[in-house]
C-alpha cells in the first residue's frame, strides 16, 4: 500500500444477516457457488483472504494496521441479558458489572484467529464486550414514536465516540 500511513478495518455486522435484510445469497468458495453458506465459516474465510491480502500488501514498516472488533447486535436479549425483556426499546442504564451474561459473540473467536495467524502486526481495537455492556446505547431508547426497534445500530454522539478514543489512545502511544 504505497503512501498508507494507516489502515484501519472493520467487519462482521452484514454477514449476520438473513432473510429479506441478507445481502447476499451466494458465496463464491474457491471453484463452488454456495448458496446460503453458514456465516461463520463465511466470515472465517471472507477474514481469511483479507488477512492474506493484508500480508501481500502491506509494508508494517511504512503501514500500521488496525482491526475494529466485533460491533454486537442485541437481538435476542431474553437469552443474552438472562432476562426477561424482549427489546433494547426503553434501556437507560448499561448493564453492571464487567462480564456479559451471553459471553463474547462466536465471530471475536475468529478474529482472533486469524489475527494470530497474520505475518504483518495488526492492532485490534477490541470494542466488544464495552459495547455489549452499553444496552443503553441504542437509538431505540431515543426514537420517540419511531416504529420497531433498532437493538444493531448506535447513537451519535455516544458509544462509537469511545471507539474514536480507543483508536486515538492506540494512535498517540
Amino acid at each position: 500500500m504505497e503512501g498508507m500511513d494507516m489502515l484501519i478495518f472493520n467487519s462482521w455486522h452484514w454477514w449476520t444477516h438473513t432473510g429479506r435484510s441478507q445481502g447476499w445469497d451466494y458465496i463464491r468458495d474457491g471453484p463452488n457457488l454456495v448458496k446460503n453458506m453458514d456465516r461463520l465459516q463465511a466470515y472465517y474465510k471472507g477474514l481469511t483472504t483479507w488477512a492474506k491480502w493484508v500480508d501481500l500488501n502491506v509494508d508494517p514498516t511504512k503501514t500500521k494496521v488496525f482491526f475494529q472488533g466485533i460491533s454486537p447486535t442485541q437481538l435476542s436479549v431474553s437469552k443474552e441479558w438472562n432476562a426477561p425483556k424482549k427489546s433494547c426499546s426503553g434501556e437507560l442504564e448499561p448493564l453492571s458489572g464487567s462480564s456479559y451474561p451471553a459471553g463474547l459473540p462466536p465471530a471475536t473467536n475468529i478474529v482472533n484467529t486469524v489475527l494470530k495467524k497474520m505475518n504483518t502486526p495488526v492492532y485490534l481495537l477490541d470494542i466488544t464486550l464495552l459495547s455489549q455492556l452499553r444496552k443503553d446505547a441504542h437509538p431505540s431508547a431515543y426514537s420517540g414514536d419511531h416504529a420497531g426497534n433498532d437493538c444493531s445500530h448506535w447513537c451519535l454522539p455516544g458509544l462509537p465516540d469511545t471507539w474514536n478514543q480507543l483508536l486515538y489512545a492506540a494512535l498517540t502511544t
